[in-house]
């Protein structure tokens, strides 16, 4: 358990060196997003470029990961957005609590926690992951959210707004050029080679420094509105979280291993990144369309640092 710590501990003492700089102003409130649009709009791209053209495309297509993953993830969001949709919730509200629940945080935490723990080898599976989370999840949360926001005579509408975002958002374009260079059988210029690995090098690193900044700033805005979200939201939060970090790797571990029969490596490393905290994609929609972001941000922060003991915890597990 201990040794499993210590793989783990890395990772979120980066987390812990983004929030303590942001609490002692280090680092200025426009870091958050300054940081985050480095590791969006640069440096994850090219780590998700790098890492797709240089792949073996049987790493890359592999049915049964990608059916234990997605399935985790869909029958958790689906069973949140029915659940906020009986509570009362309006769509939009709901289809982001249902992300909350089911949007692993593949993109900052996953590739450094599985590069740590599992090596290059399941570089491709996470890639996959990542892929079902940041686009195909995000797709149909944007749907949702924007079906509840507009009349039904605009579904048109709806439509072409969503596949401009999809086509603008760079964690799809990148994966998608590099899979071109992939099927092509190119090789990569050296020089372009060395910058990508530079680039994509500052992925992880940069990204685990801005969600400790993100999670700064959240811890404030608790405090801020802790008269006003007690009661009902705790009690969502809890249940959002306990979704998060206990329900969706256990969905994901019967899918990958008594229903599909997953060979170990790939049922470890579908659930494991199951088992993953709340990743900021949600937030990030929360505040796009002006909902309400502090349910949001506690759910992030409280799954990010229960998952420091879950995970640990799952690491702990044989592999076999």
């Amino acid at each position: 358990m201990l040794s499993n710590l210590l793989i783990v501990l890395p990772i979120f003492a980066l987390i812990l060196t983004g929030w303590v700089a942001r609490r002692c102003n280090a680092l200025g409130p426009n870091a958050t997003r300054e940081v985050n649009r480095l590791v969006v709009y640069l440096a994850l791209p090219a780590l998700l470029f790098d890492i797709m053209s240089k792949a073996d495309p049987a790493e890359i297509w592999q049915p049964g990961f990608i059916l234990a993953f997605s399935a985790g993830c869909a029958a958790i969001f689906a069973l949140t957005l029915l659940i906020r949709l009986r509570q009362g919730c309006d769509l939009a509200d709901a289809a982001i609590d249902a992300l909350n629940a089911s949007y692993a945080n593949t993109g900052f935490i996953g590739f450094p926690l599985v590069l740590a723990v599992l090596g290059n080898a399941a570089m491709g599976a996470t890639l996959v992951a990542t892929i079902v989370t940041v686009c195909v999840l995000f797709a149909i949360a944007i749907v949702l959210i924007e079906s509840g926001l507009q009349a039904g005579a605009r579904r048109r509408d709806i439509v072409r707004k969503t596949l401009v975002s999809l086509l603008k958002n760079p964690l799809l374009v990148a994966p998608a050029l590099g899979a071109a260079v992939m099927l092509s059988g190119l090789r990569l210029p050296e020089t372009l080679d060395t910058y990508l690995g530079l680039l994509g090098g500052a992925a992880a690193p940069c990204a685990l420094v801005a969600l400790g900044l993100f999670l700064a700033e959240n811890t404030e805005r608790s405090r801020a509105g802790a008269g006003s979200s007690a009661g009902s939201g705790s009690a969502v939060q809890s249940a959002l979280v306990l979704l998060k970090l206990v329900a969706q790797p256990a969905v994901t571990w019967v899918v990958a291993v008594p229903v599909l029969g997953l060979s170990s490596t790939l049922a470890y490393t579908a659930v494991l990144l199951a088992a993953l905290p709340t990743g900021t994609g949600p937030f990030m929609l929360a505040q796009f369309y002006q909902r309400e972001a502090l349910l949001t941000g506690r759910v992030v922060l409280m799954s990010t640092v229960l998952s420091l003991v879950t995970v640990s915890t799952f690491l702990s597990l044989p592999l076999g």
